[in-house]
This record gives C-alpha cells, structure tokens and sequence, in this order.
C-alpha cells in the first residue's frame, strides 16, 4: 500500500478521530496524544480495513483500547506512588540524598547487567505493560515473557540483595 494513500486517509479521519477522543477526555494534549496512538496502532492492520466499511469503528475500538490501557497504567503507577509516600520511605530518602543516589546506581547497574532481552522485557513491564502487549511488541511468545520477567527478577534480588529488609 502507498504512503500516500495512508496519509490521506489519516488527513480524512483525524477530525473525527477527535471529536470521538473528546468522550475520553477534555484535555487537548491528551487528545491527540490518543489520536496520535490510534493512528500508529491501526498501522499493523490498515491495509485490511482501508476500504472496509466498519473503519471508523474499527478505529473507535483501537482507540476505546488504547485509553484504558493508559488509565490502567496510570492508575497503577499511582497507586505505587501512593504506596511508596505512605510506607514513609520518601522522607528517608529527603533527608539523605547521597544515599538515595547510592542506592538508585546501584539499581541502573544492576538493570544495566541484565542482558538485552531480559533488560527490554522487563523495563516494558514497570513501565505498565501487559504479558500480552509486550510478547505482541516484541513479537515472542506472551511465556517467554513471563519467563524472561521472572529471571530478571531473581537476577535483580541476587545483586540488590543487600538493600533487602532481613527480619531477624
């Protein structure tokens, strides 16, 4: 399929594509953030529905998708945030910076000798992506993911096994 044939028809949807991300949010930026995505998501499959009939609702359900995805991610990462201020561990941190400095290089150099694919794994899923959105973006076996997560995990306890709270 042309380029050019894909961008017109982006030139042709995009209005719609924000009257319909208005239903998700008010924000502007948002917005075309959601269409941006949309677009970008829809790119896998476009050549199937170019000239099927249901594409604009082929594209409202891509983009119903990609919304809640993003809120669930945001949420979760929130819900760490929160977790992370009530623990009281932030006011340690405040009040010792120079250790907190310690402690997060130690951490990026512990991500850092994590092989390539353990690494990208793994960085893909705090980032707050699903089993099945990561096996999919790196085109592997949803599995294989939850195999590389789990070592990366045991690889990360074994190398940061000092910052861990023994209960004596």
């Amino acid at each position: 399929m042309e380029n050019t044939t894909i961008d017109q028809l982006f030139k042709e949807k995009r209005p719609t594509l924000k009257y319909l991300a208005a239903q998700f949010t008010n924000d502007p930026d948002e917005r075309e953030d959601l269409v941006q995505e949309t677009m970008v998501r829809s790119l896998a499959s476009i050549e199937k529905f170019l000239k099927h009939p249901k594409l604009m609702s082929w594209l409202y359900i891509i983009m119903k998708n990609t919304y809640i995805n993003q809120y669930t991610r945001n949420k979760r990462l929130e819900n760490y945030r929160s977790e992370y201020i009530s623990t009281g561990y932030r006011n340690d941190m405040a009040t010792n910076r120079g250790e907190s400095n310690f402690v997060a290089s130690d951490i990026q150099q512990a991500l850092n000798s994590l092989s390539k694919d353990y690494y990208n794994v793994f960085v893909m899923f705090l980032e707050g992506f699903k089993y099945y959105e990561i096996a999919e973006h790196l085109q592997i076996p949803e599995g294989t993911v939850k195999t590389r997560i789990h070592m990366a995990r045991k690889s990360l306890q074994k190398q940061l096994k000092i910052y861990s709270k023994s209960v004596d």
